[in-house]
């Protein structure tokens, strides 16, 4: 009883005393010199005291770095000891452990040849995906796409190859046009011509594995429109924005008018931007806005020349003329 009322009242005079102060972490310290600073030995795992050399922890971890990079390392010096992320859309993960080469006489038996050799145990579909996977990440990169629209490319890859619906086609072309589908789908839609231009596979080819695609995985894109490209094109022209929401203006009712019928969304795009800047003071050849938007020279002309007779209609009615639409090139 006597140890209980003890606990009791200890208990009730804690419980007072946290009211008014703060209790301290207990505090690792010499037991000689409480006030000396502890040193950290992290090869061993000791805290030593400077003042008498007692140990006064051990094991103890170091956070820091495992390896320093210095000027004169080599290239293919790897420092790190971990391998690439987990993918889960290969079928081992990717978990492999790579043997590098050795160097020293112990690594080399008595007729010249490694001891240590990597297995080939990845499999040949795994193979293949992470090709494709290298390839649709090379083309992201060449025209600054971002990471959500490779991890949409990489699975409609994967699923494209798993159904073997497009067997016999390469696989540069389906990466291709699975990173088309997926630029598509997530609301920033590139043109055949810019995926050809970052890839190796003709304009055509791609097409048809497109096509192909859609069917074999019963999906759909929406289709594009001249207000998709509309801003991008422009930006890239150094175009202000009062003759971006012109040439905006202008392709959609030249759409609604039915002007242009039979015409792709780019061509009515570049005819518009071509009127919009020749009616401002920042003015832009068909040379310049067939570059940019990857259609000929020929292409704009006929465009311009079916809206041009409608051209006073076509224009938004604040918009600051630089040159009157009387005067506007008639090609």
């Amino acid at each position: 009883m006597a140890i209980w009322a003890q606990t009791v009242i200890s208990f009730g005079e804690l419980k007072r005393s946290t009211s008014r102060e703060v209790l301290a972490l207990p505090r690792i310290q010499c037991p000689y010199h409480p006030d000396a600073v502890l040193l950290e030995d992290y090869r061993a795992g000791d805290m030593i005291c400077p003042e008498c050399g007692l140990v006064v922890g051990d094991r103890v971890i170091d956070v820091c770095a495992e390896w320093r990079m210095f000027s004169n390392d080599t290239a293919f010096k790897d420092p790190s000891r971990v391998g690439d992320a987990q993918n889960p859309l290969l079928n081992g993960g990717d978990l492999t452990t790579l043997i590098s080469k050795g160097t020293g006489a112990a690594s080399i038996d008595e007729f010249g040849n490694s001891k240590y050799q990597n297995r080939q145990n990845m499999s040949h579909s795994d193979r293949v995906m992470l090709n494709a996977f290298k390839e649709i990440s090379t083309m992201a990169d060449r025209i600054n796409l971002p990471r959500n629209i490779i991890d949409r490319a990489n699975k409609l890859f994967k699923q494209v190859y798993e159904q073997k619906s497009l067997k016999g086609r390469a696989n540069d072309a389906i990466a291709s046009a699975c990173l088309c589908i997926a630029c598509r789908q997530d609301g920033v839609p590139r043109t055949f011509k810019e995926i050809c231009a970052v890839s190796r596979i003709s304009k055509k080819e791609i097409g048809r594995c497109f096509k192909l695609i859609i069917q074999a995985l019963e999906t759909s894109v929406d289709l594009i429109t001249t207000g998709d490209f509309m801003s991008r094109f422009c930006s890239n022209l150094g175009l202000p924005k009062q003759v971006q929401m012109a040439a905006t203006y202008i392709a959609r009712k030249a759409v609604k008018l039915d002007l242009l019928p039979g015409r792709s969304p780019i061509s009515v795009a570049a005819a518009a931007i071509y009127m919009a800047s020749q009616a401002s003071a920042e003015k832009k050849t068909q040379k310049e806005i067939g570059y940019i938007a990857g259609v000929a020279d020929v292409t704009i002309r006929q465009s311009y020349r079916l809206i041009y007779p409608r051209a006073a209609e076509l224009f938004p009615p604040d918009f600051k003329f630089d040159t009157p639409v009387d005067e506007l090139p008639r090609l």
